[in-house]
């Protein structure tokens, strides 16, 4: 799911589509109007689920979709090395994560810990 908006519209800490792909927004600058055009925006981004650096200069007046990236909370039902195992508190459905680099040691079975979902793609949310 996504939608549209114009870029003068975008926050940092949010969320762009750039290449398909859904990213934070790290920082955004602009630019003056110029004699002879409209004033553009830079938008620097990491991708949520590759870590991807990515940015994009558009008019402050274009249109760009915005990811709708959903946060949910997940409850640890078993790890194994690398891989957790996770069920989701809303539709208690099961899957399996790997584990980030921050979050390895920390976790517990039977924790509850928050998760990105976007177009079935889920990504174990960092602090």
């Amino acid at each position: 799911m996504k939608e549209q908006t114009e870029v003068r519209n975008l926050k940092e800490g949010g969320y762009v589509l750039i290449d398909d792909e859904p990213c934070t927004i790290m920082s955004i600058s602009t630019s003056k109007p110029g004699k002879h055009g409209a004033a553009k925006a830079r938008i620097d981004a990491i991708g949520i689920f590759d870590n991807q650096k990515r940015s994009i200069v558009q008019p402050v007046t274009a249109k760009i979709y915005v990811p709708i990236v959903e946060r949910k909370t997940a409850q640890v039902i078993s790890i194994s090395g690398d891989i957790v195992q996770l069920m989701d508190l809303t539709d208690y459905s099961t899957f399996e994560l790997p584990i980030p680099e921050e979050y390895r040691g920390t976790l517990e079975v039977g924790k509850e810990i928050q998760y990105l979902e976007y177009e079935g793609r889920r990504k174990i949310a960092t602090r």
